[in-house]
């Protein structure tokens, strides 16, 4: 089993698509990853409004009811409510442009890939439109880069600080937690050590989750510096984590000590060679697939590119049968891509476009954007996305949807089954593409086969 063209536009890629060529060898995949950013959004600290600045509009709104200057305050925050709209519908449209305006799409698969592991979700609508700038910030600049990098930028970023509340973590013997009477949150230290770095039943306790959620504290955000490091709230004394102990003396520096001995740990590196190979060519990887990828991150102390080479060169990867069945959001984009639909036209597509053709018939078939159930993010396994209603959810979709993509301008089935599926596409399927009496009838049937559903 060895490189094949066709699969690694639809298993490694984000699909097969008229506009661009199929990929020869799997360097061009990785060449991707060095190609620059396709669609970027602002980061944190240059998207307006800020949180502060939609939380400032909402709290004076409230404190206008009942007097003269309510219509005015109204008005101001319906004008930041509509920026936030705005912002947050061009960051969904950018990061499906992505998937559907690369040559390949492997750096795109990757940075939803990191984007899931690192979840971070809004808790409330001031924070909507600021999940984009996370992946821009901690989870983009790094996928070409090392573990130990995006894990220390991942960890020290606001809206990560935010979601799993280290904001409201204070040692309970330092200045502010005697002062204020403040106690720990153990949510990063967990999620860092369960999910993050080591994994579900890795070598950690619950002391090692204490100790490591002490030694976290002083890590919080505050909307006038961004991220900082604040030593009022740092638990005082050592920390012992995972038997290495940190003096109390060296501060920020002994956080990121801990954050660069987890992300290169032997066990990480075995979690995450296993999450990247489930993702991309198993839901039950090859064990020697596993084992390859795992020695490659030890070795080069956790260099992903390297990583993911190791999986683009190991026979396992290139089984012939598709082993995976695609997330709603990768069915919408390699439909997209199917359709000869350009990046341009999707980053540049309306809010009504986007609410209609994308966030509702993602939340239909069980993938609503950026909102997974909890911080361990979307399922890995293929039959979470195997359900009922997720299912008509795909074949509705995939009925009504293109001709709206390509204004009408439908390919001839025939040829599109070829163009969507290349030599993967079954005896039946193809039939069904030349027996159809109408074109969007025909296309929609090459777009719900399960030969298009899978990878």
């Amino acid at each position: 089993m060895t490189f094949d063209p066709n699969l690694a536009a639809i298993r490694f890629g984000s699909g097969r698509s008229p506009l661009f060529d199929l990929p020869r060898e799997a360097d061009a995949l990785l060449a991707e990853l060095d190609t620059g950013q396709l669609y970027d959004v602002t980061g944190f600290g240059d998207t307006r409004p800020s949180m502060a600045e939609f939380q400032a509009a909402a709290k004076v709104a409230r404190a206008a009811r009942g007097t003269d200057a309510l219509d005015a305050e109204e008005a101001a925050f319906r004008e930041v409510r509509v920026a936030a709209n705005t912002f947050y519908y061009g960051a969904v449209r950018s990061g499906l442009a992505r998937h559907v305006g690369a040559e390949f799409g492997f750096a795109a698969r990757l940075e939803t890939f990191w984007a899931d592991h690192f979840t971070v979700i809004a808790r409330n609508v001031a924070q909507r439109h600021m999940v984009s700038t996370f992946v821009q910030d901690a989870i983009r600049p790094h996928i070409h880069g090392s573990f130990s990098q995006m894990l220390k930028a991942v960890a020290t970023h606001p809206m990560m600080l935010i979601y799993l509340e280290q904001t409201r973590s204070v040692g309970p013997e330092s200045i502010q937690g005697k002062r204020l009477k403040c106690g720990l949150n153990e949510n990063l230290a967990r999620e860092m050590l369960e999910l993050h770095t080591l994994g579900v039943g890795g070598p950690y306790s619950q002391t090692d989750v204490t100790e490591l959620a002490e030694l976290l504290t002083g890590l919080t955000y505050r909307a006038k510096d961004g991220f900082y490091y604040n030593p009022r709230l740092a638990e005082p004394g050592a920390e012992t984590v995972l038997g290495v102990t940190y003096d109390e003396a060296d501060g920020i520096a002994n956080i990121l000590t801990a954050i660069y001995y987890l992300a290169s740990h032997p066990q990480t590196a075995e979690h995450i060679a296993r999450k990247i190979a489930a993702e991309f060519v198993a839901d039950e990887p090859d064990p020697d697939l596993i084992d390859a990828m795992k020695e490659a991150f030890v070795a080069t102390d956790g260099d992903l590119p390297t990583v993911y080479g190791t999986m683009l060169d190991h026979p396992a990867a290139w089984a012939p049968k598709l082993q995976k069945v695609k997330s709603p959001l990768r069915f919408i984009t390699s439909s997209m891509r199917a359709l000869g639909v350009t990046g341009d036209a999707v980053a540049q597509a309306d809010g009504r476009k986007t609410r209609e053709l994308i966030l509702g018939p993602l939340r239909v078939m069980g993938q609503p954007w950026e909102k997974p159930n909890g911080p361990d993010g979307w399922p890995d396994e293929s039959a979470a996305w195997v359900s009922a209603q997720g299912m008509a959810g795909r074949i509705s979709w995939a009925m009504s949807a293109p001709r709206v993509l390509t204004d009408g301008q439908l390919p001839d089935p025939r040829v599109f089954v070829e163009t969507a599926l290349g030599g993967l596409a079954s005896q039946d399927v193809i039939f069904a593409a030349s027996a159809a009496e109408a074109r969007p009838d025909g296309v929609g049937l090459v777009l719900a086969s399960p030969a298009f559903q899978r990878s």
